[in-house]
C-alpha cells in the first residue's frame, strides 16, 4: 500500500467538505474543530468547499471532487480532513483525478459517508484513514479525556510499527442540539464502555483493514466504485452503523448480501462499531442477528466477529487506517495494528 509520510507539527492541513455543508449551517461547531486542530500544532487551509453554502455544494459534486485534487496536487498541503458526513460523496467519485492522487500519497481522514472516498483510493492503493470528522469527533474532543487527547496526538505525530488499539472507559451517542450554541463542544451524557464483544472464532487472525459505513457502502455496491471479487482475499472487513439506526433487519439484508457475493469465502474476519442509538438489549439482538446470518446462513462459524468496538459513530472513536495490516486475538481479546499507517521519518 501507498502510505502518507509522517504528519509533524506546523504541517498544513487542507480542510473540505466533500459531502455535506455543515460549516455553512453551524458554524460554531466548525470554528470549535479547528480551534482543536490548530491546538495539535497544524496550521489549517480551509479549501473553497470547507465553507461553502450547502445547498451550492450539493448542487456541484465537481466541485467538491475538485478540491481533493487539488489538496493532493498541491506539495505545500501534508494532509486532508472532512469537515463532517453527508450523504451523496458517491457523486463525487467520477471526478477525481486518481493519477495525480497516487503520485502524490497524503494524510486523509473523514468517516460516516467520507466511506467512499476513503474506500475508492483504498482500492487504487492509498492507506486512508477512517476517523473523527472536523465538526463531529473532533469539534467536541474538549469533553473527552486527556487520555484520548494524548491517543489522537500519539497516533498522528508518533506512529509505532504497531500497537493494540485501546478501550475508554465511556462513550457517548450522539451530539445536544448544534441550534443551541451553549452546546459547543459538548457530547451526550456518557455511558459506561463495557468493551468489544468477542462473538466467534478462536486463535489469531490477521488482514489488510477495509470498511467503513455499513449504509454507505451499499449506495456503492453495484457501481464502478465497489472492489472486485479478489480484493476480499484476507481482509478485515470493519462495518459500523450511522446516526439514522438502521433496522435489525435491514443490516441483516446487507450482511446477507454479502455473503451471496462471496465475501466471507475470502475475508479472515469481521469488526463492527459501536451501534449508534441501540439500547443494550437492540446491541444483544444485533450480535444475536450477525451470527444468524455469518454462522448459520453461509456456514462460517469460525469466521472471527468482534463487536461494540470504538470506531465509526461513536465518541470518542479511534482511528482505523485502510490498507494496513491487523491481527486481532479471540482467545486472549486484544486487536493489534501490526504496521505504521505512515512512511515514518520522511
Amino acid at each position: 500500500m501507498n502510505k502518507p509520510r509522517q504528519l509533524k507539527k506546523g504541517d498544513n492541513l487542507a480542510i473540505i467538505s466533500p459531502s455535506w455543508g455543515g460549516p455553512s449551517v453551524f458554524p460554531h461547531i466548525y470554528e470549535e474543530g479547528l480551534s482543536n486542530l490548530k491546538d495539535f500544532g497544524f496550521n489549517i487551509i480551509e479549501f473553497p468547499t470547507a465553507k461553502m453554502d450547502a445547498r451550492k455544494l450539493y448542487e456541484n459534486p465537481q466541485i467538491r471532487a475538485e478540491d481533493i485534487n487539488n489538496a493532493f496536487a498541491d506539495s505545500n498541503i501534508h494532509g486532508i480532513i472532512s469537515t463532517i458526513g453527508g450523504s451523496d460523496s458517491i457523486r463525487i467519485l467520477k471526478y477525481l483525478d486518481i493519477t495525480t492522487i497516487k503520485e502524490n500519497p497524503k494524510f486523509i481522514m473523514g468517516y460516516s459517508d467520507f466511506t467512499t472516498i476513503n474506500t475508492y483510493l483504498n482500492i487504487n492503493g492509498l492507506v486512508t484513514f477512517n476517523g473523527p470528522a472536523i465538526m463531529a469527533g473532533l469539534s467536541q474532543l474538549k469533553s473527552f479525556t486527556q487520555d484520548y487527547k494524548k491517543y489522537v496526538s500519539d497516533y498522528l505525530f508518533l506512529p509505532k510499527n504497531e500497537h493494540i488499539i485501546p478501550e475508554f472507559a465511556t462513550y457517548s451517542d450522539g451530539y445536544p442540539d448544534w441550534m443551541n450554541k451553549n452546546n459547543v463542544g459538548m457530547v451526550n451524557t456518557p455511558k459506561k464502555n463495557e468493551g468489544a464483544h468477542y462473538l466467534q472464532g478462536s486463535g489469531v487472525f490477521s488482514g489488510k483493514l477495509f470498511g467503513g459505513c455499513i449504509e454507505v457502502l451499499e449506495m456503492m455496491k453495484g457501481t464502478d466504485f465497489w472492489p472486485a471479487r479478489g480484493f476480499w482475499k484476507d481482509k478485515i472487513l470493519f462495518l459500523e452503523t450511522s446516526e439514522n439506526k438502521p433496522s435489525i433487519e435491514n443490516v441483516e439484508y446487507w450482511l446477507r448480501n454479502y455473503g451471496v457475493m462471496g465475501v466471507y469465502d475470502e475475508i479472515s474476519g469481521i469488526l463492527f462499531g459501536r451501534a449508534r442509538d441501540y439500547s443494550d438489549e437492540e446491541k444483544e439482538n444485533l450480535d444475536d442477528a450477525i451470527i444468524s446470518i455469518i454462522k448459520n446462513e453461509f456456514g462460517k462459524p469460525k469466521l472471527p466477529i468482534v463487536s461494540n468496538l470504538n470506531f465509526g459513530h461513536t465518541d470518542p472513536q479511534i482511528i482505523l487506517p485502510l490498507g494496513i495490516n491487523f491481527e486481532i486475538d479471540i482467545d486472549k481479546k486484544y486487536i493489534n495494528q501490526m504496521e505504521s499507517a505512515f512512511k515514518v521519518g520522511i
